[in-house]
């Protein structure tokens, strides 16, 4: 990793002195082990972590999770925080294209002898794709007109709900209530609402999944419990975002920042950092054009949910009683939000951009739910198709040292298209169903452009962050049943 240095501060804590790059105003930290560091030193993420700390108005230190690997402008896993109150920025590059992408997690009564054997797996599978729109460009069953849309992009996941697309302890449950206050129709596009308005409650492409587990591992009963999980449980994850149209809310407000660079005197290494100042017309416009794109998000994930909910209750026959389908938590991963947060000994309200960062927050925070509260927010980390997935718990080190933020997943070490190259004369989905894991995709290449080799292993990633205390292990999950865009 040329002209980067790294200072190893404990087994899993790395920093990247200020100096590293022209400009820096704070130091950069990465949170991995020595083995995943060799993997990092492989791209040019740890260079983009010090780009990142030349950002006017950043505070602490430009950070990166486990899972981190290149992205647009901050790496993936990058985490950064803006001074709103001192000329701090807001960039498009810190929040990345699909924002508020993000995954949810259900429990249900089922139990892993409920599924039976490989023939019923099959089956199901074969029911959740057929029920769950999916791939490139998919478009749902939701309909919207363009009122209902701009209702979707204010409301979020309310929306849904009041629509009877789940229940009203739903958005209990989901951070920030499933809607952003705020959020302003009339600074979105009109392309963006036309990409917008079919592809309500679809799941999209790339990596981006309904997954049907069961609970493999129990870390901390007496959490595990207070979220309503238990060994053998079957849980349900929906990984998703918000679609077109916050690819295309991003690509529009790029081009605003871009100009915003060079009006307010800014200086970047990299012209992918396009940002304004928080409070500048420019920030502002984005701030509420991707609250908008949140909100979608949220109410994406809502109505993907009640589609999985009515195929598990057709499949098995029985009713939502029966079924026991319970929203645990929904978490987004790729987001800006307005937090208040203690910076050499000062309260402060800081723009956090999370990047692939998970929002962690400890036992006794007000935004976590009061049922949860005792215990800290509920953190979800999914893993690739063919190992497992985690829950997590934020913890008041990763408050004081990351602005309450974790790992996301796993994170990617081969792009799409080394991965299809890689996986010539393979077939993954019998390599799959060796392991006990069925498979069914939208897209061609699907299968192979996420096949597990793709990424890096999430125990490995976990494992990290438990041990820096930045996030603390509850539960995990083994996959039976994928549905793959």
């Amino acid at each position: 990793m040329p002209d980067i240095t790294l200072r190893q501060l404990s087994p899993y804590k790395w920093e990247i002195p200020v100096g590293a790059v022209p400009g820096m105003r704070v130091h950069g930290l990465i949170y991995a082990d020595e083995a995943l560091m060799r993997e990092i030193r492989g791209d040019k993420s740890a260079q983009q972590v010090a780009n990142g700390a030349t950002l006017p108005g950043i505070v602490g230190a430009s950070m990166a999770m486990p899972d981190m690997h290149f992205g647009y402008g901050l790496p993936i896993g990058g985490v950064v925080a803006t001074d709103t109150q001192s000329g701090g920025i807001i960039s498009p590059g810190g929040t990345g294209y699909d924002i508020n992408c993000g995954v949810r997690l259900a429990s249900t009564n089922l139990t892993r002898e409920d599924l039976g054997k490989r023939e019923k797996l099959r089956k199901l599978v074969d029911a959740l794709f057929s029920k769950v729109p999916s791939g490139v460009g998919s478009k749902g069953p939701i309909k919207l007109n363009s009122k209902e849309l701009k209702q979707v992009l204010t409301k979020g996941a309310k929306w849904a709900v009041d629509r009877g697309l789940g229940e009203p302890s739903d958005l209990e449950h989901t951070e920030e209530g499933g809607s952003m206050k705020g959020a302003d129709p009339s600074e979105v596009s009109d392309r963006a609402l036309q990409r917008g308005a079919p592809q309500q409650g679809t799941l999209g492409s790339g990596n981006h999944f309904v997954e049907v587990q069961y609970v493999e591992e129990i870390y901390d009963e007496k959490t595990a419990g207070a979220f309503g999980i238990r060994p053998g449980q079957i849980t349900v994850m929906v990984h998703s975002g918000s679609r077109g149209f916050g690819h295309q809310v991003c690509t529009d407000h790029l081009e605003v920042m871009n100009r915003a660079v060079s009006k307010y005197g800014i200086d970047l290494p990299d012209r992918q950092l396009a940002c304004a100042p928080f409070n500048s017309p420019e920030g502002q416009s984005y701030w509420r054009a991707m609250k908008c794109a949140a909100n979608y998000a949220w109410a994406n994930r809502q109505c993907l949910m009640h589609l999985v909910r009515e195929a598990l209750q057709d499949f098995f026959s029985i009713g939502p009683t029966d079924l026991g389908f319970r929203l645990v938590y929904d978490v987004a991963h790729n987001i800006v939000k307005l937090e208040r947060h203690t910076v050499d000994g000062r309260e402060m309200e800081l723009a956090v951009h999370r990047k692939g960062a998970t929002r962690a927050f400890p036992p006794g925070h007000p935004d976590v739910p009061a049922a949860y509260r005792p215990y800290g927010q509920p953190v979800i980390i999914p893993g690739d198709m063919g190992t497992c997935s985690y829950l997590l718990r934020g913890t008041e080190t990763g408050m004081e040292e990351t602005f309450g933020s974790t790992c996301h997943g796993a994170g990617r070490v081969l792009s799409r298209k080394a991965a299809i190259r890689s996986s010539k004369g393979r077939a993954i989905h019998r390599e799959l169903e060796d392991q006990g894991i069925y498979a069914r995709a939208a897209g061609k290449m699907s299968l192979k452009e996420e096949m597990p080799d793709a990424y890096k292993d999430v125990s490995q990633v976990v494992e990290v962050v438990h041990q820096a205390g930045i996030a603390a292990k509850v539960a995990k999950m083994r996959p039976l049943c994928v549905v793959k865009g």
